[in-house]
């Protein structure tokens, strides 16, 4: 239980990492899609008929995906800017 509270922690910081790089005027172009496309895979039907399945994906699949994917493949300059929690203006 302590280890996804972690990851939970995790993800709320990447997700104001993202939100800040898409507001970032040098963001990647392929930023937007990505984000776009893993929000769509977290509501796709299948949550809905597999119970189990949907919860693997929302708690965890989609989590990994954020932090390993999309957050490691921004640019430094992004992430320096962001400065860890307060973004930088």
């Amino acid at each position: 239980m302590l280890r996804l509270l972690r990851l939970w922690r995790l993800v709320a910081k990447d997700l104001r990492l993202v939100v800040f790089a898409l507001r970032h005027p040098r963001r990647p172009f392929w930023l937007l899609p990505a984000i776009v496309l893993l929000g769509l895979y977290a509501l796709e039907p299948v949550n809905f008929e597999v119970p189990f399945v949907g919860v693997v994906d929302d708690f965890l699949l989609v989590p990994l995906v954020l932090h390993f994917i999309i957050v490691r493949l921004l640019p430094a300059e992004i992430r320096a800017g962001y400065a860890g929690g307060s973004p930088a203006r």
